[in-house]
């Protein structure tokens, strides 16, 4: 079987060796973008972060949270899904049993190391309840040091307004002993 070769025909002269033509059409994109900025259009790349946020995707994942029930108790009923799916193996679960029988198991620890968290959300889709969801819409997370990123239950806790369904308050919910009990593997104190 014979290939068929094309020639290309290549005019190599002294305007192409001298890459004027491609530094000029540089220099007009270029230019461009800066006036484009510079005047201030609407569809300008540039954003002023701090004061200006970017729109964030209804699809985006970001910080994890976990929900609550009606009455006001956790829904997690650590049942170790979300800790099995992990590949990154971020999330810990210690389950204890509940003094009032209407609420199943709960997570008497629930860590997630968010620096080894790859956000790829099979937590999220691993819960038989919807307890763990990624919808904060916290994109910055930047602390001085690596132990605040070990994010306890206490710190993953979703918002929570009274109702007259509320049984549980935050109150109710069990504490650790003390900052070593419930950071176990951290050396640090938790971020606000």
């Amino acid at each position: 079987m014979k290939f068929k070769v094309k020639k290309v025909d290549r005019s190599e002269g002294l305007r192409e060796a001298l890459y004027i033509p491609g530094i000029a059409v540089g220099l007009k994109h270029t230019m461009r973008h800066f006036f484009r900025n510079i005047v201030g259009k609407k569809d300008v790349v540039t954003i002023q972060y701090p004061e200006e946020e970017r729109p964030v995707s209804q699809r985006w994942r970001g910080r994890h949270r976990l929900t609550r029930r009606d009455d006001g108790f956790l829904k997690c009923v650590a049942c170790y899904m979300c800790e099995t799916v992990c590949p990154a193996k971020c999330i810990h679960i210690e389950a204890g049993e509940h003094p009032d029988f209407s609420v199943e198991k709960y997570p008497v620890r629930f860590d997630i190391d968010e620096l080894r968290c790859v956000f790829c959300g099979l937590c999220v889709e691993a819960c038989p309840k919807e307890a763990i969801r990624m919808d904060t819409g916290v994109i910055g997370m930047a602390y001085h040091s690596r132990e605040s990123f070990n994010f306890t239950r206490d710190l993953l806790r979703d918002t929570y307004t009274p109702n007259e369904k509320t049984k549980y308050t935050d109150a109710d919910l069990p504490k650790p002993l003390d900052q070593q009990s419930a950071l176990p593997n951290s050396r640090g104190i938790p971020a606000p």
